[in-house]
């Protein structure tokens, strides 16, 4: 394939990706199957690394993220992001819209919407496509975080239709609650503190400097405030509905996520369906925004010095209910962690019947000064999982104070809590029936070893009945005992045992992130994985060797060094070994011998490849990769926010500096 066609191939192929992208997140229609989409994003990719001049920052490939930021730059916003006048009033709402009427003396049309507890956020577009994406930040000035938000799938890349040539449009990006729970039911897993609520989690994300992070954590969004139009519509639904046809995802009017009324009736009745419907949401809102539909109107009213006068929040109040503590029971994590959890007496908080609330740790139970009766008050204002804010002390009638447990409940070994660590933890991490069978659902999990057939009560039986005592145990299953077990059939039987098998052929980066070393989620097992090559050079690395790994900080190394300080564990990674699970990174096949006997440095941000990207390529082309300069460093491949530190040195030493554009010609 020569240049030409590659090209019109490659902005073909982007076309379509977009088309189905768009089907898929924002239409909730897709037209293909995601292994048809899969193949077609493979064969992009392919064609991107062997023409990279014609690689756009907007490619669909891009949505992976990968690039590192070294810090995020202030911009000052086109259009102000003003904050709204809040009020948790009804009255207020009615005085607000009296003052409207009595200011505008003619017909007046009002849009209701719902007020996401997100991040707030303004996208810049020119000739369709995606340049600019910037935070609230103070209002007059914001962080950008363009790579990040080019990761999120509800975001368009290009636009279609007859869209303006340059405009911006503003609306909030949220994590789902579903997202959330996930994302927390893997901290825990890696023994991570849980995160508090998905606004705080959305905010860290989008400002993380891995656009890999923000890629993996499915963020969403709904796009909604038009700036820049130049008149091409009259008021805010009205160009609501046209960013519709460009390709947004805007808040769905036949949901009432939007609403025109004009009427104080029509306000009221979307305030009052949404205080009762909003528990039912896949995310969280926290109120109701109202506005002046005519930009006509807008303009007339103006702003105060704060805010505009056109508009105002409606803040529902948090529900919080109170209710009795019956009891507090622990929890056994899979890597040990005790998480405590009150038992309530049930009651309805949020549509739903709350009987049980975190108390996160002993130092939560500490500040609440718990009491075995206590009449405790209970919130779900953010939270996914109820918690308890308060006690009525005055309702007190009990002198039994509860004190966190020293031994752990499963097992009866005493706890141990770290220095500087919140939680306390079972230390009996081969023999505790919760820590064992959680490492087994670990093990066989779809990012691990992927054994299909295998649940969680499938695992519970299996360890009750003996017939496994950890992972090593799954491999020495036979069909016989499988049979023996109820509900397990034939077939069953025999997909379960090729599930078993077929999982000897993964990667030696997956079988470590399986075994569930504290601290090594699936990022960080690829890391370690990729810098060592085998388990042995793993086992055998230093403190320093570890730390001077990307990524790898003192926590990750320490624990890495206790799992293996561990006969228990030396023992069971040798069983692995002999059943035939791989321990060795399987080296890819080379692209040519350009870079052989050179080290290369990376450092900065790019526009074409990720960092991780560039890498890969260093290392298919037969290079070496160096994480820091030295005299050894042949090149310095120097991209944008490059920290100067590694410039003065690389200029110190003579090495060659080298720009993204260099590199790709270098190994072509």
């Amino acid at each position: 394939m020569n240049a030409i066609q590659a090209k019109a191939e490659i902005e073909q192929l982007m076309k379509v990706l977009n088309h189905h992208n768009h089907l898929y997140y924002v239409q909730n229609s897709p037209e293909i199957s995601d292994y048809d989409f899969d193949q077609l994003l493979k064969s992009l990719e392919k064609l991107e690394k062997e023409f990279p001049e014609f690689t756009s920052v907007n490619s669909p490939t891009k949505r992976v993220g990968g690039d590192l930021t070294k810090k995020f730059q202030a911009v000052t916003h086109r259009y102000p992001m003003l904050s709204l006048s809040n009020t948790y009033s009804e009255e207020e709402i009615m005085d607000w819209e009296n003052r409207i009427k009595k200011s505008i003396n003619e017909e007046i049309e009002y849009v209701c919407e719902l007020k996401y507890d997100g991040v707030a956020i303004g996208i810049r577009y020119e000739n369709g496509q995606l340049t600019a994406a910037v935070t609230r930040g103070d209002g007059e000035k914001g962080e950008l975080v363009t790579t990040n938000v080019r990761t999120i799938r509800t975001v368009p890349l290009q636009l279609q239709g007859d869209f303006p040539l340059d405009f911006e449009i503003r609306g909030e990006i949220f994590m789902p609650h579903e997202q959330f729970a996930l994302l927390n039911q893997e901290r825990e897993e890696a023994g991570e503190a849980l995160y508090a609520n998905p606004r705080n989690t959305a905010s860290g994300t989008l400002k993380s400097l891995d656009s890999k992070v923000v890629s993996e954590r499915k963020l969403d969004c709904y796009l909604y405030g038009l700036y820049g139009l130049n008149d091409l519509q009259t008021g805010h639904f009205e160009s609501v509905l046209k960013a519709k046809e460009w390709g947004f995802r805007i808040p769905p009017p036949e949901n009432r996520f939007i609403e025109k009324t004009n009427s104080i009736q029509g306000i009221m009745d979307f305030i009052h369906f949404w205080n009762e419907e909003r528990n039912n949401l896949p995310f969280d809102i926290d109120g109701i925004v109202i506005k002046v539909n005519s930009y006509d109107q807008q303009r007339k009213l103006g702003f105060t010095a704060k805010s505009p006068r056109w508009a105002i929040a409606y803040k529902f109040k948090t529900n919080q209910v109170e209710t009795l503590l019956e009891a507090v029971t622990y929890q056994v994590g899979r890597t040990g962690a005790i998480t405590p959890v009150a038992n309530l007496k049930p009651v309805q908080l949020g549509g739903t019947t709350v009987k049980r609330a975190s108390l996160h740790n002993a130092d939560q139970i500490e500040k609440l000064d718990l009491h075995l009766g206590d009449l405790v008050q209970v919130e779900k204002g953010g939270e996914i999982i109820p918690k308890i804010v308060g006690v009525n002390v005055s309702q007190r009638t009990s002198l039994e104070r509860i004190h966190f447990i020293e031994m752990c409940p499963e097992c009866q070994t005493e706890l141990i809590r770290k220095e500087g660590e919140a939680q306390h933890y079972c230390p009996n991490e081969t023999a505790c029936p919760p820590q064992v069978k959680g490492k087994i659902a670990h093990f066989i999990s779809r990012k691990a070893m992927n054994i299909d057939g295998l649940g969680e009560e499938t695992i519970e039986v299996l360890f009750d009945k003996g017939l496994i005592k950890d992972i090593s145990g799954l491999y020495h299953l036979t069909f016989d005992q499988l049979l023996d077990l109820d509900r397990m059939g034939e077939k069953s039987a025999n997909n379960l045992l090729k599930g078993v098998e077929a999982s000897k052929q993964i990667s030696f980066e997956r079988v470590l992130f399986g075994l569930g070393i504290r601290f090594v989620g699936e990022t960080v097992a690829k890391k370690l994985a990729h810098a060592f090559g085998n388990m042995d050079a793993l086992k055998q690395a230093n403190f320093d060797e570890l730390i001077d790994v990307e990524e790898i900080g003192e926590k990750i190394a320490i624990s890495v060094q206790h799992y293996f300080q561990d006969s228990a564990n030396l023992a069971l990674i040798d069983r692995l070994k002999e059943i035939g699970l791989s321990f060795e990174t399987i080296k890819k096949e080379q692209a040519s011998a350009v870079l052989s006997g050179k080290v290369l440095v990376v450092s900065g941000t790019f526009e074409t490849f990720s960092r991780d990207e560039i890498k890969e390529l260093i290392e298919r082309n037969s290079g070496k990769v160096g994480s820091s300069v030295s005299s050894k460093t042949d090149f310095l491949i120097a991209g944008a926010n490059m920290g100067p530190a590694k410039l003065k040195t690389a200029t110190n030493l003579g090495v060659v500096i080298i720009s993204e554009d260099e590199f790709i010609k270098l190994i072509s």
